[in-house]
């Protein structure tokens, strides 16, 4: 059974920088392989297509240029914000807006995003809301360990689900009691 939509596949893989033997940034072994349902738009669409026919056992290695998995670097996504931006209880939380920590924040829409902090001075705080990938070409190699028929309850909410329920979920409605 090869890899196609709507199949739930399992793959071990190592995510290096730029090239095959550049920095290692994630590395997924045999006990806790990535699993995901295929065609359902959780993964970055470029990766789909490179691993798309592949079956159990098969073994793959590909480079997403940088345009293909996310994107260039935008300057536009790094921000200066106000400082009483990150007040609690009317204090500025200081321990939270070190230089080099992710914070989760929502935009004007109510939008989730983190940014990093990358200055603090008196009265604003520079964060860059770049994925922190943006820029860099990703190297990807591993190995299918896994696939089977994704279920239909697990087609109809988009994502696969782990045993007693929801893997994922935002609350599935028809099923609270089974969803994270």
């Amino acid at each position: 059974m090869g890899i196609s939509k709507d199949k739930v596949v399992s793959l071990t893989y190592e995510l290096r920088i730029d090239k095959s033997d550049g920095k290692v940034i994630e590395s997924l072994a045999n006990d806790a392989p990535l699993t995901f349902l295929f065609g359902s738009g959780s993964l970055l669409p470029k990766f789909e297509d490179n691993i798309a026919g592949l079956e159990v056992g098969d073994e793959f290695s590909f480079t997403l240029v940088s345009e293909d998995a996310y994107g260039e670097v935008n300057e536009n996504a790094v921000i200066n914000l106000p400082i009483g931006t990150f007040e609690i209880n009317g204090k500025v939380d200081y321990e939270m807006i070190k230089p080099g920590n992710n914070v989760p924040m929502q935009d004007g829409n109510g939008n989730r995003l983190n940014g990093i902090i990358k200055e603090v001075s008196t009265d604003s705080v520079k964060m860059d809301f770049n994925h922190p990938l943006a820029g860099n070409d990703l190297f990807f190699s591993g190995k299918i360990t896994g696939i089977r028929e994704a279920t239909n309850e697990e087609k109809m909410h988009g994502h696969m689900h782990q045993s007693g329920g929801c893997n994922g979920c935002s609350g599935c409605g028809e099923n609270e009691g089974n969803c994270c």
